[in-house]
């Protein structure tokens, strides 16, 4: 008999990611399915709850609003960084995708907004903040054994096996494993 997913359930599920227009911006076709603790705080909470009670082979299509997404626009999340502070070999340009480091070195994901003679203004809200989203979920496994602590997006994979740090994830911070 097969189980309905709930919190605590290791499983991989196929996605695919769309602005309301319909244009994708993430998608696990052709890639490895995502897999994730459901309820851990992994992926955003409107995807994460929409996978309860679903089971393997279940499709189901969802909207997710910012509120359970990545959350509204902060205007104020914005900061200036003197230009000289910025390494030369760095193409600057408006709309660049930048990573930046917090006093404990670990990563902030920003866009440049405005580059003037002494500042560039980064953005850093996550680039998906105050978008309406549109998932295309599939569950294709469940029953699987959490990474091991420390391992996933963001964090160094020695300690992971093959299936750790997979994808960035519909729903992650934004990482790059």
């Amino acid at each position: 008999m097969t189980q309905e997913v709930k919190s605590g359930d290791t499983i991989k599920v196929d996605y695919t990611g769309k602005f309301e227009n319909g244009d994708v911006f993430d998608t696990s076709e052709g890639k490895t399915p995502l897999k994730f603790t459901v309820g851990a705080g992994m992926l955003i909470k409107g995807f994460d709850q929409a996978v309860m009670g679903m089971q393997v082979g279940d499709k189901k299509t969802i909207t997710v609003q910012p509120e359970e997404g990545y959350g509204i626009r902060n205007e104020e999340a914005f900061v200036d960084i003197p230009r000289a502070n910025i390494p030369e070999d760095i193409p600057l340009t408006e709309g660049l995708a930048i990573t930046l480091s917090d006093p404990d070195g670990r990563p902030i994901p920003a866009m440049v907004a405005e580059i003037t003679d002494d500042n560039v203004k980064m953005d850093l809200n996550h680039a998906l903040a105050g978008k309406v989203l549109e998932f295309d979920i599939k569950v294709v496994e469940t029953g699987l054994e959490p990474d091991p602590p420390g391992c996933g997006c963001g964090s160094d994979p020695s300690g992971c096996d093959s299936s750790g740090c997979e994808s960035s994830g519909c729903g992650s911070s934004g990482c790059d494993c």
